[in-house]
């Protein structure tokens, strides 16, 4: 049997052996964190060496760290009321992108009369000239933009963003979670307040995120009550094991983090896409801004999304839909749709996205299994599962 290809790295990546050995370490210490004995101290330092370690890769100091379940719960708790920056009057109300994640799109704490949506241009990136606009209304306002989304890999302009909310007495939100160890992320010259990311993105484990706030942040209320840890931003004994294969994770991804690497892989994302438009209709999304180097989010008239990734799967190549699945039934992609995408192309987004272990190789087994699927594309549009 011909070996597996993995690409679909965003939605997670493999665990790091650093991380995976770290993680092994941490499971034989014994003590509570919170605890003053020795055992308590020597996993009280795994955590610190972990906060200390995801503080240097975002630019941050040691003591803004929080760490969380992972993303979602990193999300849910930023989005706070009442947050302000210095003496700024505390914010009221959410302005969040149309494209965010689902875990910013419900809104955190706000009430569902306080959020607004900023729409996105046809390129994937925010409207900036109707974020202006949004900002210009009172009370002051938290926006929640993200770094690059997860699905077209756009990065967004957040030092603009950032500028407009500022200059608007508000607070910015950044997700990052996609971002990270893919292109340099400093919380203080991006102009963010908060900062949220995950383990399991990175090559760390899952069930792990942290939430990064500025040095002017005020008004964070603990999403999770009973407990002093993490400074009484979030109770709960700290994962010392997860938390560990973090930091772990976070180390070795800074180390490999070069421009050598994001050559190499931008390169094999420029092999893809050109085999990729080796069919007629072919397009990538966001494909005129500025992308992560490892994501690609193409379609084709007549493809069908859900299909196709269990063609590719068949092939054994490892891909995923631009559309989310909810008690079975398919919907399309919200990114796509605020993008205003053509309905065609919408039923057949497929998400590509590489990591630090894919190779020339792999993408053309990629491309190998494209062909195929294009063929039959061309012959009987609207493929169905029953072509492959």
């Amino acid at each position: 049997m011909r070996e597996r290809v993995y690409l679909d790295w965003n939605a997670t990546t493999p665990l790091r052996p650093e991380a995976r050995s770290a993680m092994a370490d941490a499971f034989d210490v014994e003590g509570n964190p919170s605890s003053v004995h020795s055992e308590g101290r020597a996993a009280r330092k795994l955590v610190e060496d972990a906060r200390s370690a995801v503080a240097a890769a975002l630019g941050a100091d040691q003591r803004n760290v929080v760490f969380t379940s992972g993303g979602t719960e990193a999300n849910a708790l930023a989005l706070t009321p009442g947050l302000r920056r210095g003496r700024a009057e505390p914010v009221q109300r959410l302005i969040v992108s149309a494209i965010e994640h689902p875990s910013v799109l419900a809104g955190g704490r706000f009430a569902a009369d306080a959020i607004k949506i900023a729409p996105v241009l046809p390129s994937g990136v925010i409207d900036l000239n109707a974020l202006a606009e949004l900002l210009a209304d009172q009370p002051p306002a938290l926006v929640s933009v993200m770094m690059a989304n997860n699905e077209t890999g756009a990065i967004q302009p957040v030092s603009q963003v950032a500028e407009r909310v500022h200059a608007a007495g508000g607070v910015l939100h950044v997700d990052a979670v996609q971002a990270f160890s893919r292109i340099p992320i400093n919380i203080r010259s991006l102009g963010a307040d908060i900062l949220t990311v995950s383990a399991h993105k990175i090559g760390g484990p899952k069930g792990v995120g942290a939430m990064i706030v500025g040095d002017t942040l005020s008004g964070l209320e603990a999403l999770i009550r009973g407990g002093g840890q993490e400074q009484s931003r979030r109770a709960g004994t700290e994962n010392v094991p997860g938390i560990a294969g973090f930091g772990a994770a976070v180390t070795a991804a800074m180390a490999s983090m070069d421009a050598a690497d994001v050559t190499r892989m931008k390169a094999l994302q420029a092999r893809l896409e050109k085999g990729l438009r080796s069919h007629p209709g072919t397009v990538i999304f966001s494909d005129s801004v500025p992308r992560l180097p490892n994501t690609t989010l193409m379609s084709a008239p007549g493809l069908k999304a859900e299909t196709a990734v269990i063609g590719f799967d068949l092939e054994g190549i490892a891909v995923s839909s631009g559309s989310a699945c909810s008690s079975g039934k398919v919907q399309p992609s919200h990114v796509l749709q605020a993008m205003n995408v053509d309905p065609v192309l919408l039923q057949g987004a497929i998400r590509l996205s590489l990591g630090w272990d894919t190779t020339e190789a792999g993408i053309d087994r990629c491309l190998e299994a494209w062909i195929k699927l294009a063929s039959v594309l061309r012959k009987a549009p609207a493929i169905g599962l029953e072509q492959f």
